[in-house]
């Protein structure tokens, strides 16, 4: 085992000259070995290798590969290209294994054995460890993390059992990662945490103290949300964002903000089912709301209005979130005195009558989206998203990834780039 816990910075990103450059800033700040992840190599083929090699002489290179077949000529080419250590995924059959070893061997390469997707990791552990692999990788991918899962129980195990040292990778940062090094890990790989901070070598730097002294150093940014928490990371990102992380779904057409400057709503639905101007069974709703819920109103998009001052002021002594209403409201001027969000296609000043015609509770189609009571609702100046409650944490930890991306991108503007020059848009057009 080593001395000290390595800190590998993963380049999962498409650009090489925004890598070299964050990969500058990682080593600055600690980092002791660079990773080309799997999106640069297959950005820029096994150039990206060469280049990190030329740039960071002193710093152990790492190729993700995911290598799956063929693995001496792909250990061949990785190593050739400068790469010090190689993954190859842990699924990949014991021949694929064997030949990437004898190639790492005769090229001065080590191995690391990625476990992402295996499910018998004790036995494939032991193989592989029989087979000459240098490093095991416990690898829980960015995907599953969205889910947020946590790596550390599986990661005491799999030290446990493992002959050689052990990499672990998944969301951690610099609240994570000294639990990753008191659970036996000898190398820690940190992606986002580092490449999407704002001041990258502080990063790597805060998450090395925390590795070196056994104790979480606390940051704002970077965690992953769990169910609990949901309210939480939607109050954090914008309706595009989280469109964005749902690819560029869930928004409601047509239903307009009215809201005030920098106001945000977040809840989770009370649906109802209306006609055009019968406002029964939206004012009864407000007595089953919780606090924090939304209304979700469909009024088939009448233009006659089925909500007011009088509701609004109703749902503000209760502690409603706000109303989403396909169809009409009024007395906005009031309403947003109040500052209560209200969301609606029409603001007219007639009222119909209450018939009590209706349904709460039910599935409803607003804006022309499929909403069920539970379901997530967010609204901003932007408009209205809804979240599905059982995507709700996947897709929550999707949009933070999205605003930390774009956060990145924002400093790197800041500093003198263009938005197409920084995400080289002119050599990733579509020929032909």
């Amino acid at each position: 085992m080593q001395e000290k816990p390595v800190l590998q910075v993963a380049l999962d990103m498409e650009n090489i000259e925004r890598a070299i450059e964050i990969a500058a800033g990682a080593v600055a700040g600690g980092a002791d070995w660079v990773e080309a992840g799997t999106p640069l190599i297959k950005s820029h083929g096994l150039d990206a290798v060469r280049t990190l090699k030329k740039k960071f002489r002193d710093k152990v290179i790492v190729a993700d590969m995911k290598t799956m077949d063929v693995g001496g000529f792909e250990v061949e080419i990785a190593a050739k290209a400068g790469a010090d250590v190689v993954c190859v995924l842990g699924v990949a059959d014991d021949a694929t294994i064997a030949e990437a070893v004898k190639a790492g061997r005769k090229y001065g390469t080590k191995i690391m054995l990625d476990l992402l997707g295996v499910e018998n990791k004790k036995k494939r552990i032991a193989d592989a460890a029989e087979l000459g692999v240098h490093f095991i990788c416990l690898h829980l991918g960015i995907d599953q993390q969205m889910s947020a899962r946590s790596v550390f129980d599986e990661l005491r195990e799999v030290v446990k059992v493992s002959p050689v040292p052990v990499a672990v990778a998944g969301g951690i940062n610099s609240e994570t990662a000294a639990e990753a090094v008191n659970a036996g890990a000898s190398i820690i790989i940190v992606g986002s945490a580092i490449i999407k901070a704002k001041d990258v070598k502080n990063a790597a730097a805060t998450i090395k103290k925390a590795m070196l002294s056994g104790m979480p150093q606390q940051t704002e940014d970077f965690r992953k949300y769990s169910e609990t928490q949901l309210f939480e990371a939607f109050s954090k990102v914008s309706t595009p964002n989280i469109s964005d992380a749902m690819h560029r779904k869930g928004a409601m057409k047509g239903i307009k903000p009215f809201i005030n400057r920098n106001r945000k709503m977040v809840g989770r639905a009370l649906t109802v089912r209306t006609i055009d101007g019968d406002w029964a069974k939206p004012v009864e709703a407000i007595d089953r709301a919780n606090k924090g819920d939304v209304l979700v109103i469909d009024a088939g998009g009448g233009t006659t209005a089925v909500w007011g001052e009088l509701a609004s002021w109703s749902c503000k002594v209760k502690g409603v979130a706000g109303v989403v209403i396909d169809g009409a409201a009024r007395d906005i001027d009031t309403i947003l005195n109040i500052d209560f969000p209200v969301f609606a296609r029409h603001i007219v000043p007639c009222a119909g009558e209450p018939k009590g015609f209706g349904e709460i509770g039910v599935e409803v189609v607003c804006g022309g989206q499929v909403v069920s009571t539970g379901d997530w609702v967010i609204g901003d100046e932007s408009g209205v998203v809804v979240v599905p409650q059982k995507d709700a944490v996947q897709i929550a930890n999707r949009a933070v990834e999205v605003l930390e991306r774009e956060n990145r991108l924002r400093e790197e503007i800041k500093q003198g780039g263009t938005l197409s020059s920084i995400q080289k848009l002119e050599r990733w057009e579509k020929v032909g």
